[in-house]
This record gives C-alpha cells, structure tokens and sequence, in this order.
C-alpha cells in the first residue's frame, strides 16, 4: 500500500495508537516490535478492543477481511506516515536538540507562543524515533504552530529525525557530556546535535541561537540565524537577578519567573525571543513566562519544614550537574547540603566524569554532601564533608537517624537514581 493511501485511512481514523493497553475506538495500531515485544502479535486484541486498522509486517497475522495492512516494516511505514502528514499541513514546525534543558525550554516556547496560536508540543520526553512521529501525527488542520523536542544518544539520530519532521525553525540548548556511552567523546555529542544545523543549512530555514555560547556562533554562522542574549543583539534580554527565581527584562518589561538558577536564564531568553519573534505581544510573553512552574522533579523549589530544597532529580551529566553545583554555591542565606547521585549513559568515561564532579566539591562551601551511587562511592575525596553510599538503601539508614533543619538542598542525579524518594524520608524538621 502507498503511504498516501494509508494517509487517507489516518484522516479516517480517531489516530495513532501503539499499545493495546491505551486503544481508542477507531484507532490505527501500529504493531511496532522492540528488543522484548512483537507488537504483531496483539493483532487481533487491538482489533477487538476497536481499532480500525491494524497495521503489521508479519505475514502470518495477516487478515484477508481488510482489517490489517501489511508493510515491510511498521517503523518505517509510521514515520514515512508522519513524512507525508507533516507535508500535508504545511504548517510551520519549531525544532530543538541540546545536552540540557530541551524539555523545559520546550515547555516555555509552547507556553509563549499558546497565547497567540493554537500549537501542538512534544508531550514530556517523547523526542525519539517513534516519540516524534506520534507528536507530528497528533497534529491537525487547526495546528499552527508544531513544536518538537529531539533526543539523541547516538549520531545521525538528529539526522533522520530532521528527515520526518522537516523543521523550518531550529535552536540547539547547548552542548554537554550527555549520553557519552553512545555518542563516544565531546565531539560525538557536538557532530550529532549539529545534523539539526546541518538540516537547516541545506534547506534554507532558520536558527534561533544564543549569542552568548560561543560554539553555537561558531556553528551557525553559515545559516540564516536569529541571536539573543544579554547584549545587544537581534533579540537583548537581560538577566536582572538569579540568585533564586530568575528575573529578566525584555522591552521595559520585569519578568519573573518561577525558575531556578542561572542555566535557566537563556531557556527563559529563547521562549522569549521565539515569541517575540512570532509576534506575541510582550505582555502576554511576561504572563506565560511567569505562569509557567516546574515539575516533574525539574528545577522544582519544594519547601519541607525549615529547609528550601532544589529537586532536580529527573536527568544529570557531567555539564549539567557542574552548572547545577555552580548555582547552588551561589544560592544565599542557610547552610547548604547537596544530595547527588550517579550519573548514566557515560560509558567509559563514567570513573573519570565522576571523579571530575568529586573534585569539583573540594572548591565548595556546602556543610554536607551525600554522593549516593557505584560510581560515586569509588570516588577518591579526602573532604570530612563528604559522604559516600552504595545505595539508596544505605543513605536511607544514615538519614533515619538524623535531622535536616535550617538548610538549603540540592537534588541531582540520573533519572534511575529516583532520588526524589529523599523528600519521603522523616529527617526533614
């Protein structure tokens, strides 16, 4: 079958399912396989629980009533699917990639650009292969405006998901020792955020870039591009204050967001300059940017007894935990503790990276730090502030028999860590 005649059962169809636990009445289920799974097998379970269409590339489940469609492969007859969808509404899509905070500054360009046009973003961290054919897919005749997260731990990742979405706009966060296990060096990592560049070029579309990272310069200089940052440049937003939430001025106005820590200053810039951009008034840019709060264990400000604590528990590397540790030595008033875990997907580097954080810590003014993880526990520090554990287990047992009062807290680590679980401990008064 061709792509445009499945596109035609999609218009049918109530849209995309790929899990028989979530089925719609009318759907099309798309029978994808994974290292554990065969989804052609559920064949005849999503047909019962209402799909219209099932769509398989196992011959044996093939069904001559006309209720299945039999690819060479579902994966790629979903995102040839989401090719020709994304060509059919011609609308225009925002795309962005980086090291950190794609999904917070993700979350504050939707939020922006919500109060002018009616947009469709990326749905938490669905930004891989399959993530981003389900949010193009999700699109319809009333979007506007499409903004799309992309994820990558490996090269040319960016390259193919560039090659489905076709982005007319993109901006890159930054570049840091993200996913180093697949990406293998700095380099790796910067060569394959940069396909998103290297898209862009070729097909005469335009960067958003901070003017203020000197690589991101560096990179886009051969593309059309719009700058922002602190000093005058196409767009000039200033920071005004990070030493808790961050506030920033933008056209005379003072916004003040609900975000913590200077990092965050050029995620807020870029929704900033991304709205402006897109003509949203400046007023309406000022209210999005301060309704906008942090979840999701993001940057969170949580209070608990006498103690502010910073939960940023849901991703770490090497850059963001340094930029994490930077901000929170300048956080002012009560004494500070800091709870961080190990960090994934570092591969080889993962003893060296580890070691680097541990000796960052030597340079800080924290009363405590609790290094929780295999990794951190092999760590070499000489510090009396330092406390090293195995597991979370073990940090529990340390943490029942004493008390938090009167502190400033960070907490960092890898998703897998689940360290947010701290906040669930009886030790804070």
């Amino acid at each position: 079958m061709k792509t445009e005649t499945l596109h035609q059962h999609f218009l049918k169809s109530s849209g995309i399912c790929t899990d028989t636990r979530s089925i719609t009445k009318d759907c099309l289920f798309f029978a994808l396989k994974g290292e554990n799974f065969n989804g052609n097998k559920f064949t005849q379970e999503a047909l019962n629980k209402g799909a219209y269409k099932v769509i398989i590339d196992e011959d044996d489940y093939h069904k001559e009533s006309g209720e299945t469609i039999l690819f060479s492969d579902v994966l790629t007859s979903l995102q040839n699917l989401t090719s020709y969808h994304r060509e059919y509404l011609k609308l225009p899509i925002i795309a962005l990639t980086g090291s950190n905070g794609k999904t917070t500054t993700k979350e504050l360009i939707n939020a922006v650009l919500s109060k002018k046009f009616n947009t469709v973003a990326t749905k938490g961290n669905l930004n891989n292969h399959i993530g981003v054919p389900l949010t193009l897919l999700s699109m319809n005749s009333e979007t506007e405006i499409g903004i799309i997260e992309m994820g990558a731990n490996h090269l040319k990742e960016i390259e193919l998901l560039c090659e489905i979405a076709k982005p007319d706009y993109g901006y890159i966060t930054n570049f840091g020792k993200a996913h180093l296990e697949g990406f293998g060096s700095m380099e790796g990592v910067i060569k394959g955020k940069t396909e998103l560049y290297n898209h862009l070029k070729q097909f005469n579309k335009i960067a958003f870039v901070n003017a203020e990272d000197p690589k991101q310069l560096e990179l886009s200089k051969t593309i059309n591009r719009i700058t922002f940052g602190n000093k005058q440049q196409d767009y000039s937003i200033q920071l005004k204050d990070a030493s808790e939430q961050v506030l920033v001025q933008f056209k005379g106005l003072d916004i003040q967001s609900n975000l913590i820590g200077l990092y965050n200053f050029h995620n807020i810039a870029a929704a900033i300059c991304i709205g402006d951009y897109f003509k949203v008034s400046k007023e309406n840019i000022k209210k999005a940017i301060e309704s906008y709060t942090p979840k999701n264990n993001r940057s969170q400000l949580i209070e608990k007894g006498t103690n502010k604590i910073i939960l940023d528990a849901y991703n770490a590397n090497p850059s963001s935990m340094k930029v994490a540790l930077e901000n929170f030595k300048q956080t002012k008033g009560k004494s500070k503790i800091a709870f961080l875990g190990d960090m994934f997907e570092l591969g080889a580097e993962a003893e060296k990276e580890h070691q680097y954080i541990a000796d960052l810590l030597k340079e800080s003014n924290f009363e405590k730090v609790y290094l929780i993880g295999e990794n951190f526990f092999n760590t070499k520090s000489s510090s009396s502030q330092i406390h090293k554990f195995k597991s979370f287990d073990e940090l529990k047992k340390e943490l029942d028999t004493n008390t938090i009062k009167d502190s400033h807290l960070l907490i960092k680590a890898s998703r897998g860590m689940a360290l947010e679980r701290i906040l669930q401990l009886n030790c804070f008064v």
